[in-house]
């Protein structure tokens, strides 16, 4: 059986950048600093959907075990880390117009630390999503995410327009294709993992095929 998480030799800055497509451009990923993820749409508990979160060694990073419809009527999904702690809280934004939703610390109700908006403009179809604050007078974007989910092709840019998180397709050492369920999240130094996490889960809230949580 092909491992999610084969155990591969470092790679050179050249190799990294043919392993993750990437150009160089003024906004490329830096691929030296990177943290690369390896993202599994299961659950560990039995008969629940959720995620999986494995670093390149195979070790468990992150969890996420409540991601069912039957059983999120609150619209709410929970991130931990390894040994289930709550590391962020998404909760859907109730009466809002739109695909809408805040991220709390920990497993707080109270100040959301992130808004994050669906993007839904047909002249602009490569935006999927915003990212700003969910509080304060400073509402300006501090991410914009783009590409196509399906494919499990995206990118996220910060406020000034470098690229610091991106989702990519992943295939084992022996070419074998593991399909859309699994895949890697490649983080930059300027982003933390447990948010670019977070916005994995939104991603696939918004434009997934798992029917979402009733709220």
């Amino acid at each position: 059986m092909t491992k999610v998480y084969p155990k591969v030799a470092p790679t050179t800055t050249n190799k990294k950048q043919q392993l993750f497509n990437l150009k160089p451009a003024n906004n490329a990923l830096d691929v030296d600093h990177a943290v690369v993820l390896t993202v599994w749409k299961k659950s560990l508990l039995f008969n629940c959907h959720g995620f999986t979160v494995y670093d390149g060694r195979g070790n468990l990073v992150f969890r996420v075990d409540n991601y069912m419809a039957t059983s999120g009527n609150n619209g709410e999904i929970v991130l931990m880390d390894a040994a289930g702690k709550p590391l962020l809280t998404i909760r859907r934004k109730r009466l809002s117009l739109g695909d809408n939703w805040l991220v709390y610390e920990g497993e707080t109700t109270t100040n959301p630390r992130f808004l994050v908006k669906k993007h839904v403009n047909i002249l602009n179809t490569k935006c999927l999503a915003h990212v700003s604050p969910a509080s304060g007078s400073n509402k300006n974007v501090v991410y914009e995410i783009e590409g196509s989910y399906a494919q499990r092709c995206c990118a996220v840019y910060d406020e000034k327009k470098r690229r610091v998180a991106e989702i990519k397709q992943k295939e084992s050492v022996g070419g074998v294709a593991f399909g859309v369920d699994v895949f890697r999240l490649i983080v930059g130094p300027e982003m933390g993992t447990s948010m670019a996490m977070a916005m994995v889960i939104l991603l696939d809230q918004m434009f997934g095929s798992t029917r979402r949580f009733s709220t």
